[in-house]
C-alpha cells in the first residue's frame, strides 16, 4: 500500500511541496516563488498561470528529491493562500483576468457601497465575515465588471469562479472537477456558514450567478483525479484546506479553544469552537476551520494583514537588510526600539480594526533612531498586533490562553518569539518541525486516503505538538508590557486618522 502524501502548499508569494510518510515525518521539500504585480498603489495581483506552474515545478521537485515515485503516493492535499480569486473559462480553462490577491484593497469602493446599502448586518450573519475588500466576493464583482461581457458569459454559464485550491483542483483533473472546501467557501463572504452551502441572499447582493460558484466538498474527502501527465501517475485529490486552517489542523488543535498562530506574509491567529460556530464580541471572524465526516467544526479568527510582509517591505522597500535572517541580529543589537513604533498598515488594518482607509505609519524618530531601532520595531510589531487579537479572543471565549502555538516562516525568528511571549504574558510554543501547514493538508488527504484511521491516529503519528518544542517562556514584567503595549495603541489611532 502507498504510504507517502504530497502536499501542495500554495503560498502568497511562493508555491511549496512538502512529501510526508506514515510517521508525518517531511522527507523532502521543493519551492518555487513567483510573481508579485502591484499594477496600482493598493492593488495586488498573480498571474495564475504562473501559480500552476511553480506549484508543478515544486510538486516535481519534491518527489525528484525524495526518490519518490508518483505510484508511491497515497494521496494529494493542497493548502492555499485563501480569498485569492481567480474567474476563468470554463471551455478553454484560460482565466479571463489577473488574480486578485487577499492582500489586494482594489475593492474598497465596492465594499463601501454594499455598506452604504445597510447590507453589513446581514452579510456578517449569515457568512460570519465583515464586509471588506479582504474577501472573494467582491473581488468576482470587479473581475466581472472589469471585462467586457464577462457577466452574460458568467450567466450563461461558461464562466468558473474559484479560489486558489478551485483552480489548482481544475487544472490538476484537466478540468473534470469544478469544486472547493468548506474552509475557502467560508473565506468568500458567499457561504452560509451555518447551512453549509452557497447563500442565494449574498449572492443576489452581490449580482452573481450561481453558475459560477464551485461545488462545496469535505475538506477530507475526493476532489477528483489529478492526471498522470502532471507527476507520472494518477493520484487522487483527498484533502483540501485554506493554509490557516491547514496549519489549525497540523497543529492537531483539534478540541475547543485549542489555538494557533501562523507568521507568514500575513499573520493569522485561530482557534477552535468545535461544531458551534461562536460570534464574537471583537470583530473576530466566525469562520470553518474544516468540513469533515460531512459535518462542520468552527474557529474564531483573528487576521493582521502585514506581518512577514513587513519583514519582506524592510529588506526589499527601505534597503535596511539583506535577508530576513539579518532582522534578529539587528533587533537585539539594540536595546529597545528608542521609542519608535512601526505601524504596518500597508493595505489597511485587520482585526479587530478592519479599517480598509488605515496606512502604515513610522512614528517616535529622532536623530539618534537607527536602522537596528527600525527594524526591532517592525518586529515588535507583528507582536503587538497578536496580542491585539489575543486580548479580543480571551473575552469572546471566556478563557485566557494559557499558552500559543505558532509556526510560519518568522516564528523562526527567536527574537521575535521572546518578545511575543514577553508582551503576552503566556509561554510560546514552536513546534521542532514548522512545516504544519503542509502537515495539515497531508493529514486531511492521508485521512481520507486511508495512511490514517482518523485524527488521533493522525495525531499519534505526527507527534504531539508540544514534543521537542521550543518554548519561549515570557521575561518581561507586567507593568512594562502594558506600556509598550500602550504605546502601540496610540500609534494605531494615529494610523487610523
Amino acid at each position: 500500500m502507498s504510504r507517502y502524501v504530497l502536499a501542495l502548499d500554495q503560498g502568497t508569494t511562493s508555491s511549496r511541496a512538502v512529501l510526508f510518510d506514515e510517521r508525518g515525518s517531511a522527507v523532502a521539500s521543493a519551492r518555487q516563488q513567483f510573481t508579485q504585480h502591484f499594477p496600482r498603489p493598493g492593488w495586488v495581483e498573480h498571474d495564475p498561470g504562473e501559480i500552476w506552474d511553480s506549484q508543478l515545478t515544486a510538486a516535481r521537485g519534491a518527489l525528484e528529491r525524495a526518490g519518490v515515485a508518483a505510484t508511491e503516493l497515497a494521496a494529494i492535499g493542497i493548502a492555499n493562500q485563501r480569498e485569492t480569486t481567480v474567474v476563468w473559462d470554463r471551455a478553454t480553462g484560460e482565466p479571463i483576468r489577473p488574480a486578485i490577491v487577499w492582500q489586494s484593497r482594489q475593492t474598497a469602493d465596492l465594499c463601501d457601497r454594499l455598506r452604504e446599502r445597510g447590507l453589513e448586518a446581514e452579510i456578517h450573519t449569515r457568512s460570519g465575515l465583515f464586509i471588506d475588500a479582504y474577501f472573494s466576493a467582491t473581488k468576482v464583482r470587479f473581475i466581472l465588471d472589469a471585462v467586457d461581457g464577462a457577466q452574460a458569459r458568467a450567466e450563461r454559464g461558461e464562466l468558473a469562479f474559484g479560489t486558489i485550491d478551485s483552480w489548482l483542483i481544475h487544472r490538476l483533473t484537466a478540468g473534470q472537477v469544478h469544486a472547493t472546501d468548506t474552509s475557502n467557501a467560508s473565506r468568500t463572504m458567499l457561504f452560509d456558514i451555518h447551512r453549509g452551502q452557497w447563500d442565494g441572499f449574498l449572492l443576489d447582493a452581490l449580482d452573481l450567478p450561481a453558475a459560477l460558484m464551485p461545488e462545496v466538498r469535505d475538506s477530507s474527502g475526493e476532489f477528483g483525479v489529478a492526471g498522470a501527465q502532471w507527476l507520472g501517475a494518477g493520484l487522487p485529490i483527498n484533502g483540501v484546506a485554506g493554509d490557516q486552517q491547514a496549519a489549525l489542523f497540523g497543529q492537531h488543535c483539534f478540541t475547543p479553544g485549542a489555538a494557533k498562530n501562523t507568521y507568514g506574509t500575513g499573520c493569522f491567529l485561530l482557534t477552535h469552537t468545535g461544531a458551534e460556530a461562536r460570534p464574537s464580541a471583537h470583530h473576530l471572524l466566525t469562520t470553518a476551520a474544516w468540513g469533515i465526516d460531512g459535518g462542520i467544526e468552527y474557529a474564531l479568527e483573528g487576521s493582521v494583514f502585514s506581518a512577514g510582509s513587513t519583514i519582506q517591505w524592510l529588506r526589499d522597500g527601505l534597503g535596511l537588510i539583506k535577508s530576513a535572517a539579518e532582522s534578529e541580529a539587528l533587533a537585539r543589537s539594540v536595546d529597545d526600539s528608542g521609542g519608535v513604533t512601526l505601524v504596518p498598515a500597508f493595505t489597511g488594518l485587520g482585526a479587530p480594526y478592519w479599517d480598509q482607509d488605515a496606512r502604515g505609519l513610522l512614528t517616535g524618530i529622532t536623530r539618534g533612531t537607527t536602522r537596528a531601532h527600525i527594524v526591532r520595531a517592525a518586529l515588535e510589531a507583528i507582536a503587538y498586533q497578536t496580542r491585539d487579537i489575543v486580548e479580543c479572543l480571551a473575552d469572546d471565549i471566556d478563557t485566557p490562553l494559557d499558552r500559543l502555538r505558532v509556526d510560519g516562516g518568522a516564528s523562526a525568528n527567536d527574537f521575535l518569539m521572546q518578545f511575543q511571549a514577553d508582551v503576552l504574558g503566556i509561554p510560546v510554543e514552536r513546534p521542532r518541525d514548522l512545516e504544519v501547514t503542509a502537515r495539515g493538508a497531508a493529514g486531511l488527504a492521508g485521512i481520507a486516503g486511508g495512511v490514517w484511521a482518523n485524527r488521533d491516529e493522525f495525531a499519534a503519528a505526527t507527534g504531539d505538538a508540544g514534543d521537542e518544542a521550543t518554548v519561549f517562556e515570557p521575561a518581561m514584567s507586567a507593568a512594562q508590557r502594558d506600556e509598550l503595549y500602550e504605546g502601540w495603541k496610540r500609534a494605531v489611532e494615529r494610523a487610523r486618522t
